[in-house]
């Protein structure tokens, strides 16, 4: 084919490279007509799957408000055995969170006697320290530290404001 083109003119050239586009027309309309479709049904799934999570998101902050799960503080004092990580955590926005701080392997709840601060790693010992008196925060700073998870983005917020539920319920 390389030697046929050599032979032609720049005008039978450019004919050609015509007669290829306009056959191509109706192609590129077929395609922009589907990717147009395409984009439609794209949208509509979009729009479901938002639809779905503020649905779930105003469900669990109903639950939250009905008392279902347990605030962090409740959490505490309830003495229960097993990971922070067996939970997951939300504020009262509905919105989930980690606790600790950012880029931590594992979660932990930071506790305060005044003057000292030590951090839980797990249930066990947040109930140890809460018994002997430690308050959830740090010294001066009282309340969780949470982060939103994929995130740096972290704040300090009061430990009736951070819900747990158990992992694995919706």
């Amino acid at each position: 084919m390389p030697d046929e083109l050599a032979g032609l003119t720049d005008a039978e050239l450019e004919q050609r490279v015509e007669e290829i586009r306009g056959q191509m027309r109706p192609l590129d309309e077929q395609l922009r007509a589907l990717r147009m479709q395409r984009d439609v049904l794209l949208t509509e799934k979009r729009r479901r799957e938002r639809g779905a999570h503020r649905d779930a998101r105003a469900e669990l902050k109903s639950a939250m408000k009905e008392g279902r799960f347990p605030n962090v503080a409740q959490l505490v004092e309830g003495s229960q055995e097993g990971s922070l990580d067996d939970f997951v955590y939300n504020l009262k926005t509905g919105g989930e969170v980690r606790l600790g701080f950012p880029g931590a392997r594992t979660q932990a709840l930071a506790f305060t006697d005044g003057a000292q601060a030590a951090q839980a790693k797990d249930l066990a010992e947040a109930a140890r320290l809460y018994e002997a008196g430690w308050e959830l925060g740090s010294p001066g700073r009282p309340g969780v530290r949470v982060h939103f998870p994929g995130t740096r983005q972290e704040r300090l917020v009061p430990a009736e404001e951070v819900f747990a539920r158990p992992r694995g319920t919706g």
